[in-house]
């Protein structure tokens, strides 16, 4: 359904639209030994702890012009952290018209946007198999909006927030708004992929997959990294000190890993 600039602007009160975007990322590392797990578990922890991920959503609060209400944020025992704002919108004259274009958001910077009350959460696993040598740290990211702007427009700098391996994202519009005439509209701004809001230079580096049901407007996208470089899945060494069996045998095991989950299934290891 096309919407004319006058029908996104000139609604019956309140626009009650929520939009909600899940944003996951995946990292993933090769830890021969105990001790290179316990090493990368603590990098990721430090790398990733509350107060880091806190600043990482104070700046998506930024991209979309929320102002934020409440901080929740914790540190977990032995590893993961959380952290969660209730954020809220100030009154504006009417919605900025970058808000409906189908493009990438900015990197932090100068923009002005808005947000009705809603919140910004963040979790995250690190998790490992204690005999096949792999670890992989998780974040989820869940960005619920209320009102005209849309959550799609943090994603370009939540992307380049964190190192990803594999990245899954879905966004829904729930609800209606009324126009001054009474119709309901189900969605405001056009999206056709979710893969139009990240730069094409990102696009590049990832093989990707859509999944979207447009008449209940529900989008999800897929993402997972095309070159493959053993050096970035080992962990304080290089493959230089590795026999070629050894580097063969590791790089199978990750992708293997990295399959599962682009695919959201056990594959048979052969």
């Amino acid at each position: 359904m096309l919407l004319t600039s006058e029908q996104r602007i000139t609604l019956h009160g309140f626009n009650n639209l929520t939009k909600s975007l899940s944003f996951n990322m995946y990292d993933i590392c090769f830890t021969k030994t105990k001790e290179e797990r316990e090493a990368y578990l603590a990098y990721i922890d430090e790398q990733y702890n509350a107060d880091r991920l806190t600043a990482i959503l104070k700046s998506v609060a930024d991209i979309i012009g929320a102002h934020v209400l409440n901080v929740s944020k914790q540190d977990y025992e032995p590893q993961g952290a959380s952290v969660t704002m209730l954020v809220s919108e100030g009154p504006i004259e009417q919605a900025p018209n970058e808000s409906f274009e189908e493009s990438p958001g900015p990197l932090p910077g100068a923009v002005v946007m808005h947000l009705n009350t809603s919140h910004i959460t963040v979790h995250t696993y690190p998790e490992y198999h204690p005999d096949e040598g792999i670890s992989t740290f998780r974040a989820d990211i869940d960005v619920s909006t209320c009102g005209e702007i849309s959550p799609l427009k943090a994603l370009n700098y939540l992307i380049h927030s964190f190192d990803t391996d594999i990245m899954t994202m879905d966004y829904r519009v729930r609800g209606f708004t009324r126009d001054i005439h009474g119709h309901k509209l189900f969605i405001d701004h056009e999206i056709s992929s979710i893969q139009n809001y990240i730069p094409p230079e990102v696009q590049d580096l990832y093989q990707m997959i859509d999944v979207n049901v447009y008449q209940e407007n529900i989008f999800h996208t897929k993402c997972k990294l095309r070159e493959f470089d053993l050096n970035n899945y080992l962990f304080g060494y290089t493959k230089d000190t590795l026999s070629k069996e050894e580097q063969l045998e590791i790089e199978k095991s990750v992708k293997w890993e990295m399959d599962e989950i682009f695919y959201g299934k056990n594959m048979v290891f052969t």
